[in-house]
């Protein structure tokens, strides 16, 4: 699903929330579960990030209707210590398992200066920006990690082994929009390389392998029995082996290669872990960190860079704000089957 093919028509933030919530409860989802996963799903469509948007609606459906997800978990917070909050997300959702600790960990950060929130047995199919933003605009700094399902072979390797284990910084900027990045250590992320193969694109060389390890720059080869590479060689795997450090093993969740759905067909996430590190800024830096921030980017500005990371998706943002979010007409009828589909 994407906004790309046939004709475009413009639906509201709330419209597109109260559809896709609807979705979740009709697929079996209670409704704080669809409340969260809707939102998640609709400020990524908002923001032009249609690889995590509508088009990831199938895959939860999919999921919901299988059984690997327990809907109704309810996580377990453990205040483990003055900057570490454990949480155990119980085989649900990491949104959920986020929501239900971030009051907390703020607390944590503003007291001491920094939370670091280690969140185990959860799944995470959404954009990780969302999450790091917000405790931006609250004026810290968040850096977070989750790794996944076996689809990158490691440098030097040959089958899948990482997830595309992304990680997102987010830091404040006074009286603006966060800087705000968000990235996989594969090459391409998942979803951009499934959205390619439905769209009939070519991905750029360097993206993966097909089944016989050879170089690909088809994307049905590389998802039928092939593996992603990771960005930059042997430095975005090494990045993605901290990944899965961080969000499996400090974390108590799962190593991308230990995630098995087998007995879950039709199963899409993955049940691992996430990781946030929460700091106060104002409580680390010696001087005055916001005009330390601006005169980092007056410096890449002179330097020649002329976008930050974020501002494509806040232009997005605005723009869909003002005339609503673009969607296929195409997609959005397939939405309101899903929504009137048999539960």
């Amino acid at each position: 699903m994407n906004a790309e093919a046939g004709e475009v028509v413009r639906i509201s933030f709330a419209e597109l929330v109260e559809l896709l919530s609807a979705i979740f409860a009709r697929h079996g989802a209670p409704a704080h579960l669809a409340a969260t996963l809707a939102a998640n799903c609709a400020m990524a469509e908002r923001d032009g990030a249609h690889s995590h948007g509508v088009f990831r609606i199938p895959f939860y459906v999919s999921t919901l209707r299988s059984g690997y997800v327990d809907v109704h978990a309810v996580p377990v917070v453990e205040q483990f210590s003055p900057s570490l909050i454990r949480v155990d997300a119980r085989n649900g959702f990491a949104q959920v398992a986020l929501a239900a600790a971030a009051e907390s960990a703020v607390a944590k950060a503003r007291a001491g200066g920094i939370c670091l929130v280690a969140i185990r047995a959860s799944h995470h199919l959404g954009a990780l920006w969302i999450d790091t933003e917000a405790f931006a605009r609250q004026g810290l700094v968040a850096i977070a990690f989750v790794n996944g399902i076996s689809r990158v072979a490691p440098f030097g390797g040959h089958m899948p082994f990482f997830g595309t284990n992304p990680m997102s910084f987010a830091a404040p900027r006074q009286g603006t929009d966060p800087i705000v990045f968000d990235q996989a250590s594969s090459a391409m992320a998942f979803g951009d390389v499934k959205l390619a193969q439905i769209e009939g694109r070519e991905v750029p060389p360097g993206t993966g392998v097909d089944r016989d390890h050879r170089p690909t720059t088809d994307p049905a080869a590389i998802l039928d029995g092939g593996a992603l590479l990771p960005f930059g060689g042997y430095k975005g795997s090494s990045i993605s082996m901290m990944v899965e450090l961080m969000a499996g093993a400090l974390t108590g969740g799962a190593f991308s290669f230990e995630v098995d759905r087998s007995a879950f067909p039709g199963a899409q996430t993955s049940k691992s872990g996430q990781c946030l590190i929460i700091i106060d800024p104002s409580k680390v830096a010696a001087g005055d960190y916001a005009s330390r921030v601006e005169a980092l980017i007056e410096g890449l500005k002179a330097a020649g860079q002329e976008r930050l990371p974020g501002e494509r998706r806040y232009a997005n943002r605005r723009e869909a704000e003002r005339h609503g979010i673009p969607l296929a007409r195409k997609i959005l009828a397939e939405l309101h089957s899903l929504r009137d589909a048999a539960a």
